[in-house]
């Protein structure tokens, strides 16, 4: 299992519009094939910075995700409010306790 944690640093004016764009593409991200899980997390004390976590079954699933049209669409609107460079990790699970 592949974990891709994206954290986001919106412009505060582009804040609403991230939260409606995600709400509005998060069925299609979480169906597409390979994902396992989507998670969406906002800073309590930033109100402005985001991150998702997104768990797939391989790298192969990520990378398709990562070149279809479904993620240029989302990744272009998305990354359009940003204030900072967004930064991304690719992580195996290790471990998980219930």
């Amino acid at each position: 299992m592949l974990v891709r944690i994206v954290k986001m640093k919106f412009k505060e004016e582009a804040v609403e519009k991230f939260q409606e764009l995600f709400q509005n593409s998060k069925e299609k991200i979480r169906h597409f094939e390979g994902c396992q899980r989507l998670e969406l997390y906002q800073d309590q004390k930033d109100s402005s910075q985001f991150f998702t976590y997104s768990y797939w079954l391989s790298e192969e699933h990520l990378n398709n995700y990562r070149n279809s049209p479904l993620f240029a669409e989302v990744w272009k609107a998305t990354k359009a409010g940003f204030s900072e460079k967004a930064q991304a990790w690719s992580l195996d699970k290790l471990v998980e306790l219930d």
